[in-house]
């Protein structure tokens, strides 16, 4: 398959690159830069010039291609709201162009999407429209181009990590580099999903050959680590002081990210594993914590 693929020079989407090309699928790489054409040639990925703004530039390349993997996601979290709209409108303008066709729309949502209660395992059955979250967008727009007639599933990422990053946990080392402490709020027992990068990209391959409309997958190889543990390992390789902070206390130290910082957001892989024969076999969390070079 000819797949079309957003993000495609990003942490996940470098990865899914390779994957999607080994497997003999071949990949039109979104890219806004000159680096990002030389990296996507250097892969062996066609390029597609372009940007989430640029809707018509979405359209054009969802419309030459056998499937769409969107993975592109602008991370200016201290503007999320908005840029969860963002993403509806870049997941309605893809979704315009394969109205009436098998051809499947594979879009990208946040594990916390199932959480049907806060402290309970997100799975991959539940979905909540009133949802608090703003992420919601991407999978209320995701159902809305379903209903039009294209062939949507998601894929709900966790907190996904190498040695190099490791989702928001990246914000929260740079942080304690720049306070000198390594902060969890409370008793630092509310836990975040997380999985190898190398494991997710394997998943979003699998989700696309199986293609399979309506479904969701969590990108989930371990179903909670505790804000206090992640923040300890942080101290050890910053060599910084861990300290609990009030609720009270987690704005000033944290500030946009502490609305996330305090979440209990455990979840589960179960039926992703069970679906689509996927099983996570790279190095957990903490372990790559420890090998990242502070």
């Amino acid at each position: 398959m000819r797949i079309f693929l957003t993000g495609a020079t990003g942490f996940i989407g470098s990865a899914i690159v390779p994957e999607l090309i080994k497997a003999g699928h071949q990949v039109l790489g979104l890219t806004r830069s000159e680096e990002g054409v030389q990296s996507l040639t250097a892969a062996g990925a066609e390029v597609h010039r372009g940007n989430l703004e640029d809707l018509e530039t979405l359209r054009r390349g969802a419309a030459v291609s056998d499937g769409v993997i969107h993975c592109a996601f602008d991370h200016d979290f201290s503007n999320f709201v908005a840029i969860c709209e963002k993403d509806r409108k870049a997941i309605e303008a893809m979704g315009d162009v394969l109205v009436g066709s098998d051809r499947p729309l594979l879009i990208t949502s946040g594990t916390g999407m199932g959480n049907a209660a806060p402290g309970q395992l997100a799975t991959e059955d539940h979905f909540d429209r009133n949802h608090p979250n703003p992420r919601k967008a991407s999978e209320v727009a995701g159902a809305s181009v379903a209903e039009r007639g294209v062939n949507v599933s998601v894929v709900r990422l966790p907190q996904v990590h190498d040695t190099v990053k490791q989702g928001l946990i990246t914000y929260a080392v740079q942080l304690a580099r720049e306070k000198g402490v390594s902060a969890y709020i409370g008793d630092g027992l509310n836990r975040w999903p997380a999985a190898h990068v190398l494991d997710v990209a394997h998943l979003y391959r699998l989700a696309l050959e199986k293609d399979e409309a309506g479904s969701r997958y969590n990108a989930v190889a371990e179903e909670g680590i505790s804000m206090r543990e992640i923040a300890e390992v942080i101290g050890r390789g910053l060599k910084v002081p861990v300290v609990s902070l009030s609720a009270e206390e987690a704005p000033a130290h944290f500030g946009w990210m502490a609305m996330f910082a305090g979440f209990d957001m455990p979840a589960s892989s179960t039926l992703t594993q069970q679906r689509l024969g996927w099983h996570p076999t790279g190095p957990g969390l903490i372990a790559d914590l420890e090998q990242m070079h502070y």
